[in-house]
């Protein structure tokens, strides 16, 4: 059985986590065959969003201590290589050029939270949780944790981290880790729902968008409104830029 699929649709390219039976456990061979899935969407002009979902009940239980046995053989290299094959994974979500959205449903944990976590979006069935689990066996989320800081308090990201704990999904909400939460009988249609209307959008205002949100971070307001600035003239020569000015003049018109 594959452990990933890929497919578009509507310019919708969609990207599940495959091995249910494991609770999308992130093996080596999956966290390759996700990182070309996300390499494969970002090279398709026909790509407008990117949507990440699991199998089954959970949408992933993080790294497969299967796998952290077999990095543990070859010794701190080993761990090396793990590491940062995962940490590709998380970058080329956020450097990705469309809006990526993390489906979560059920467990989402350790590596497996990760992965939402670096989503630009994460959309949540009412009975999904999400946690950092590693502590409680020794080691440290540390990659996760230069993404959470970005969503979260500071006070509030030590305690993911260092409590272990799973937080639900509502809570999760109220203290900005995801965007929105669905009722789980109308998770899927409301997933669609959503994916359908961002895809709606226009593709390079939603990627110019992202690509100006993670370029300003860490600026000072001076730098980030000077990168505004370029910005905007770059959006406005846009040929949906042009489409979407001739549009409005065309309604203006109209009414006038």
């Amino acid at each position: 059985m594959d452990l990933l699929s890929y497919s578009l649709d509507a310019g919708i390219a969609r990207i599940t986590l495959n091995r249910p039976e494991k609770r999308n456990a992130l093996n080596p061979e999956l966290i390759a065959a996700l990182s070309e899935a996300l390499a494969i969407s970002s090279h398709d002009a026909k790509v407008r969003v990117v949507l990440i979902a699991g199998a089954g009940k959970d949408f992933c239980a993080g790294l497969d201590l299967v796998g952290l046995d077999v990095a543990d053989e070859a010794g701190a290299l080993g761990h090396l290589a793990s590491a940062q094959n995962l940490a590709g994974v998380l970058l080329a979500i956020r450097r990705h050029p469309r809006p990526v959205v993390a489906a979560v449903q059920g467990r989402a944990l350790g590596g497996g939270a990760g992965i939402a976590t670096a989503c630009d979006l994460i959309l949540a069935a009412e009975s999904a949780a999400l946690g950092y689990p590693e502590v409680k066996i020794g080691f440290v989320p540390a990659m996760v944790a230069a993404l959470l800081r970005h969503s979260v308090s500071e006070k509030r990201m030590f305690e993911l981290l260092a409590g272990g704990e799973p937080v639900a999904a509502r809570e999760a909400q109220a203290i900005g880790l995801i965007n929105h939460v669905f009722a789980d009988a109308e998770f899927d249609a409301q997933v669609e729902a959503y994916v359908t209307n961002l895809a709606s959008k226009s593709a390079s205002a939603l990627s110019l968008t992202k690509q100006l949100l993670y370029h300003t971070e860490g600026m000072t307001l001076e730098k980030a409104i000077e990168a505004g600035v370029i910005m905007n003239a770059v959006s406005r020569s846009t040929e949906d830029a042009k489409l979407g000015f001739a549009e409005f003049r065309a309604g203006v018109k109209k009414k006038s």
